[in-house]
């Protein structure tokens, strides 16, 4: 089952090999093995990997249930023995990134044997990857386009503001309405991104529409773009922290109307929750973000 979830998750059978740590030649064995036990064909034969078959595609569906299983199953076994380990996949929106480590480092902290992965992914991947047991925990929007068959915990409240070089703004400003931004010079996140069609919706419901001249699914080109004078953008108030070195620049709160939106955590609703994920959400659930952010 294994073999089968790393093929069908990497599509090719050499990678889905390496992934497992096994040579090609045992990872089709045990394929073809598990097709005996089951009796019927899971993987479409050929000389590279062509897909599944309907039943194939149905087996993964088990097998990820099951291989999650007993993975917390041991996870359990070793609370037991007073030690939490593994590995804790989380998945994290973009707009969330820059306080991913408010959590984690605390976290890896008090868990020192836990390995802990960090994801960027779209909140609808993040959906996906919660069904399908390739997640553990997601960070991301609770209020906007929220998650189905979810558990949730709020951790902070996200606001806006706008980011420009100093020189066009006056040295006593502190804030900026959003109309007047949206008439700027802007570098925003495309609308693949759930940040931007946050934006967007706000925009409209004040009757106006955004208009940037340059779009990116990364907050890395947005503050590039930025630092270099040209553009200017509206960005979480958390990603100060990034651009806090460009000393041109100048940050301005958004009113008329100051708007917020809430972030979370969030882990598949089943029952019980793996060990890892019930650790985690515990723990992030004490933890008060709201501070770390205030001079934001």
């Amino acid at each position: 089952m294994t073999y089968l979830v790393a093929l069908a998750r990497e599509k090719h059978f050499g990678r889905a090999a390496e992934a497992c740590n096994v040579t090609q030649p045992t990872l089709s064995s045990g394929l073809k093995a598990l097709e005996r036990e089951l009796d019927m064909r899971l993987v479409v034969r050929g000389s590279r990997f062509m897909g599944l078959t309907p039943e194939g595609e149905r087996v993964v569906d088990w097998a990820g249930q099951i291989l999650s299983g007993y993975e917390s199953l041991k996870q359990d076994m070793e609370v037991f023995r007073g030690c939490l380990t593994g590995t804790l996949r989380l998945g994290v929106i973009p707009a969330a990134m820059p306080a991913i480590a408010e959590l984690t480092t605390p976290f890896s902290s008090k868990h020192s044997h836990v390995v802990i992965e960090v994801h960027s992914m779209a909140s609808t991947e993040i959906q996906r990857a919660l069904e399908k047991f390739d997640l553990d925990v997601g960070l991301t929007y609770l209020e906007n386009e929220p998650l189905q068959h979810v558990r949730k915990a709020a951790l902070y409240r996200e606001r806006y503001l706008f980011v420009t070089r100093r020189d066009f703004r006056t040295e006593n400003e502190t804030a900026i309405t959003w109309k007047d931004a949206v008439a700027s010079n802007l570098c925003l996140l495309n609308e693949s991104m759930q940040h931007r069609r946050v934006l967007n919706n706000l925009a409209r419901s004040l009757g106006f529409k955004l208009a940037p001249t340059v779009t990116t699914d990364s907050f890395l080109a947005v503050c590039s773009h930025v630092c270099s004078g040209k553009w200017s953008s509206i960005i979480p108030h958390t990603f100060t922290y990034f651009l806090a070195g460009c000393e041109n620049l100048v940050f301005l709160d958004l009113i008329e109307p100051v708007h917020t939106q809430s972030i979370g955590i969030v882990a598949a609703d089943r029952d019980p929750l793996p060990p890892l994920t019930r650790a985690f959400m515990s723990f992030a659930t004490r933890l008060d973000l709201e501070p770390a952010f205030t001079q934001a």
